[in-house]
């Protein structure tokens, strides 16, 4: 086993509590300029769940550390290096993280409320000077080609042995990131779906190419912000003054009310059909529709037809699809977090790089005409479905049909996949299944 000072860089490094212990009091003589100070090297660590709250960390290497679920309010971690950090679900509540390197960093999830990230890193996690020593005020060069070696290794393991052109992008989705100061950070080509940056300040941020679907910018200040070419579709921004932003390249939310008259129509009818169980209004077909970047939030199509429909980054987000006919539509990047599809059927759809985190794709009661339920059940059809790089947090597959589906790269954390059919299907780092 490494000692607690120098952990190997080509796999994760495992710390007994009173190691961590030595760690830590040695870097906080290093932080005063005390005799023993030595500069805290947790790179490669794995820190899930540790509590570091309250802990000056300033200048900290953690590289590439797993704090998944950890505890860091309040934590001082100014100027430190984070690259590559497995941070998901952690508090990081009133942190400072002034200047610090967060490329490449797994953040989802993560609790930054509050947090002072003036000034940090946050694009693809890459080879090339991040931090500090991007803005030449960086470590001497033999200390600079240290970093550079545990970066890389850092770098591989996220790429799971895989090149990923322009890097590992720095994963915020579902982030809290409310009230936290942002400003002049730089967030060109993360991926902030979902997050909540209510109230935040991103006076002078950069978010060129910034996924941010679905995310919660209201009462954000953005005082000369870049949104340049980011992606915008669902995006809240109440009460934001727009006036010195460079917004206008951002691909926007395309509304209902833009699309015609017919889809207009077609949707007004299909909620009637469904709220007077077939009596009034007219079941939807939307087969073959071009419904990219359309608001659908909240829309209720379920059983509808949308088959071949184009819902590529569509905003979904809690729409109710029960036993809606997608099969063979494509909802590449498609937000569909809290929507129900239970019973729906997506055979051979594509739903490469899709939000489903606690998408309901489990099996549907079947009701008779009057809307009382038969006892039977309907399940989930996602047989060859293209589901490559989706987020499938917490999401129910209770028995749906998943035979020959691809879920390479998917993340499927706390997903429920009691009794669906796997059969031929490619999970995550597995070859296909046989049989």
């Amino acid at each position: 086993m490494p000692t607690a000072t120098t952990p190997t860089v080509s796999s994760v490094s495992f710390f007994r509590p009173d190691q961590l212990a030595e760690v830590l009091d040695r870097h906080a003589r290093w932080i005063k300029g005390q005799p023993g100070g030595v500069r805290a090297n947790l790179a490669m660590a794995d820190l899930e769940g540790a509590d570091l709250s309250q802990r000056d960390l300033r200048g900290a290497r953690l590289v590439g550390a797993r704090l998944a679920r950890g505890r860091l309010n309040g934590t001082n971690l100014a100027g430190a290096d984070l690259f590559g950090v497995d941070l998901r679900d952690a508090d990081i509540s009133r942190a400072n993280l002034m200047q610090t390197d967060l490329r490449g960093a797994r953040l989802r999830s993560a609790d930054f409320s509050n947090a002072n990230l003036k000034g940090a890193d946050l694009r693809a996690g890459t080879l090339e000077p991040g931090g500090t020593a991007r803005r030449g005020n960086g470590p001497d060069a033999q200390d600079a080609e240290s970093a550079r070696q545990i970066h890389k290794a850092a770098l591989a393991r996220l790429q799971n042995g895989m090149t990923a052109e322009g890097g590992i992008p720095t994963d915020l989705t579902g982030a809290v990131l409310r009230g936290a100061n942002l400003s002049d950070a730089d967030l060109s080509g993360a991926v902030l779906q979902n997050a909540d940056l209510s109230g935040a300040v991103l006076t002078g941020a950069d978010l060129t190419g910034t996924r941010l679907n679905g995310a919660n910018l209201s009462g954000a200040a953005l005082d000369g912000t870049r949104f340049d070419h980011a992606d915008m579709v669902g995006t809240r921004m109440a009460d934001c003054d727009l006036s010195t932003t460079r917004i206008t390249s951002a691909q926007m939310t395309r509304p209902i009310d833009s699309m015609g008259s017919e889809i207009q129509r077609a949707i007004f009818d299909h909620e009637r059909w469904i709220d007077s169980f077939g009596q009034r209004g007219q079941r939807a077909d939307l087969d073959g529709t071009d419904l990219s970047r359309a608001d659908l939030r909240n829309v209720n199509l379920s059983a509808a037809s949308l088959r071949g429909a184009n819902l590529s980054a569509a905003a979904l987000t809690g729409a109710r699809l029960m036993m809606t006919d997608l099969s063979g539509a494509n909802l590449e990047g498609a937000n569909l977090m809290g929507a129900d599809l239970s019973g729906a059927n997506l055979s051979y759809a594509v739903l490469t790089g899709a939000d489903l985190t606690r998408v309901r794709l489990g099996p549907a009661a079947i009701k008779d005409p009057s809307g009382r339920p038969t006892g039977r059940s309907w399940a989930a059809n996602l047989m060859g479905a293209d589901m490559r790089g989706a987020l499938l947090v917490g999401t129910c597959l209770v028995q749906a049909n998943l035979s020959d589906a691809n879920l390479d790269s998917a993340d499927l954390d706390g997903a429920d996949l009691a009794g669906a059919k796997l059969q031929r299907a490619m999970l995550p780092g597995r070859p296909p299944r046989r049989g």
